[in-house]
């Protein structure tokens, strides 16, 4: 039914919570009463740029309302159920179909166009959910012993098929039972976690540490400073075995810069790294164990550093600037004029401050009119929005040398209202992928690390790769910022809802990142759907001692086997497109 409240048509975008044990309840993001559809404005830009009609969005496709009925034999014994229902008790052992599809796929593109087409396939047999360090290592030598596949699932918002259970076997679910604070030091400001503990979670406890870890003798609040686009639906294990960054990572570092300390169980027995600020007694087992997504051992303890939490001195800016060349040369001037570090620093291409003013309800407003007649004209202008934090003289003075570098480049001050609406919903962009998905529009994404020297050729390649394909978007934004370098996180959009299409579209984007020089992933990590480049990525010695360490921790394979990080993939499902 068209909405009443304004002229004209808009779609009757789905609004109901998924039924329960529904294709669709795997594939919602996040909150399952949580929506994001297009604005106004933004359905009458996809409109135009998809070449469809108010027609093509009256009737909704493959919505995944059906129910999980589907009967996958479980390839276990009965006996293995028995010893696995005596490690972590008959209530925490699982068979059913829909609970083992739910912890293989992810967030993927790929997990959600086989979901509404309900394609079900690499289940694991079995869902555990362990409550404490000593039932995960029990799980280890019991699955390396019998030679049991052994898989890990936290939060399920992997985007890189990194909990796919390839070869069956077990997915441990940590996320149910196995979330408690360990402990914290308020001396050295660190606190110790379970690795299946959420971020929201995490948070909450830091923000309010006088109450919450009172046994501890906390006295003063903290955060964890650690904010992906996943945070509300991730778990603190997945930050660091994908090598995650949050949205705040200019300022408080990615998460190899927040760990302390880690413990591991592996089929070899067990590690834990060293407890110092920094030493220097030979390699890092930390950085060896960071990245490896549950191929050398299973992450169950991490100690991370915390830092003060002070939200009342945040410092909102935002800035306009007639053309990208200006806004990257402000960027890059900033984070290497040594006068500290914005903690949220965004700067979207022309596309994406197109679609950004739309969503903040800039477009068509007074504001928007007075940027056209100043010279910022829509489809070249470019923008960037962010705020310091930290000691509240430090965040002004972040916040004045933002100015007057963004001034010195021509760029148009427009507040902090842009970067208000901003943080108000960063979150929920994810959303927006079920309504779209419903009528047969594809949203994704990609992302890639480049250097200031780089970044244009990776930027000017990548996105004339992605809008070869006709009626096809392409946004992008830098969002982790560094004295070297930046991140390019591209978003395409195109009327797609055919797998072998989506799949060779999303290869030959990952062709160029490589073929321009990008690393493959900034932190989205690797899983097995980038694993196919990783050899060419970091070359073949560096491969060789990954491989090396595998066998070493792992020698029968039974770690997130089915080719995570490439370790086992067949030699022509490798690809090299760059010489090493």
């Amino acid at each position: 039914m068209a909405n009443k409240k304004k002229s004209g048509f808009y779609p009757d975008w789905y609004r109901e919570e998924a039924p329960k044990n529904s294709y669709r309840s795997i594939f919602k993001w996040g909150d399952p009463n949580e929506y994001k559809a297009p604005s106004r404005q933004l359905y009458k830009l996809m409109k135009n740029v998809f070449e469809m009609t108010d027609d093509d969005f009256k009737e909704k496709q493959e919505m995944g309302l059906d129910t999980v009925d589907i009967d996958v034999p479980v390839n276990l014994s009965d006996d293995i159920i028995k010893e696995l229902k005596a490690i972590v008790g008959a209530d925490n052992v699982k068979t059913d179909t829909y609970t083992r599809l739910r912890v293989s796929y992810g967030k993927t593109m790929i997990d959600l166009m086989r979901l509404r087409k309900k394609i079900v396939e690499n289940l694991p047999d079995v869902v555990l959910y362990p409550s404490s360090k000593e039932e995960i290592e029990k799980i280890v030598v019991f699955c390396n012993d019998k030679k049991i596949p052994l898989y890990v699932f936290g939060g399920g918002s992997s985007v890189t098929r990194g909990t796919e259970a390839i070869c069956g076997g077990i997915s441990l679910d940590l996320g149910q039972n196995f979330n408690k604070v360990i402990d914290f030091s308020e001396t050295r400001q660190t606190i110790t976690v379970e690795s299946g503990i959420f971020g929201p979670a995490l948070e909450k406890i830091l923000n309010n540490a006088p109450e919450t870890l009172k046994q501890f003798g906390a006295t003063r609040a903290y955060t964890c400073g650690h904010f992906p686009q996943s945070y509300e639906f991730s778990t603190v294990g997945g930050w660091v075995v994908t090598k995650g960054a949050g949205q705040n990572s200019t300022y408080y570092g990615k998460i190899e810069d927040i760990v302390f300390s880690q413990e591991y169980a592996t089929p070899v027995g067990n590690i834990k790294t060293d407890e110092y600020p920094r030493c220097a007694t030979g390699p890092s087992m930390d950085h060896i164990m960071m990245g490896a997504e549950g191929t050398y051992g299973i992450l169950t303890h991490v100690t991370l550093r915390v830092f003060r939490y002070v939200p009342e001195n945040r410092c909102r800016f935002g800035f306009m600037f007639k053309d990208w060349k200006s806004a990257v040369e402000t960027a890059r001037e900033v984070m290497q004029m040594e006068a500290g570090n914005p903690s949220i620093f965004r700067i979207s291409d022309p596309t994406e401050t197109q679609y950004g003013l739309n969503l903040y309800g800039i477009t068509d407003t007074i504001l928007d009119t007075f940027l056209e007649v100043m010279g910022y004209k829509d489809g070249e202008r470019v923008m960037m929005l962010g705020f310091s934090e930290g000691e509240k003289n430090f965040a002004k003075n972040v916040r004045k040398q933002i100015k007057k570098v963004a001034k010195k480049n021509g760029g148009f001050s427009i507040t902090g209202y842009a970067s208000s609406k901003w943080e108000t919903g960063r979150f929920r962009d994810p959303y927006l992928r079920e309504d779209m998905g419903d009528y047969g529009l594809m949203l994704d994404t990609l992302e890639c690390a480049v250097n200031w020297d780089n970044l244009q050729q990776v930027y000017e390649g990548v996105r004339a790769y992605c809008e070869s394909r006709p009626n096809t978007i392409c946004l992008c934004h830098m969002s982790h910022l560094y004295p070297q370098g930046t991140n390019l996180y591209f978003i395409f959009e195109a009327k797609m809802n055919d797998i072998d299409e989506y799949l060779t579209y999303q290869g030959g984007i990952m062709d160029n990142i490589q073929k321009y020089g990008a690393a493959m992933s900034h932190h989205h990590g690797i899983g097995k759907m980038t694993a196919p480049w990783f050899e060419a990525q970091v070359g073949k010695n560096n491969f060789e001692v990954f491989k090396t360490l595998k066998q070493h921790f792992d020698p029968n394979n039974i770690m997130n086997p089915g080719g995570t990080m490439a370790f086992d993939l067949p030699e022509d499902q490798k690809r090299d497109f760059i010489n090493k």
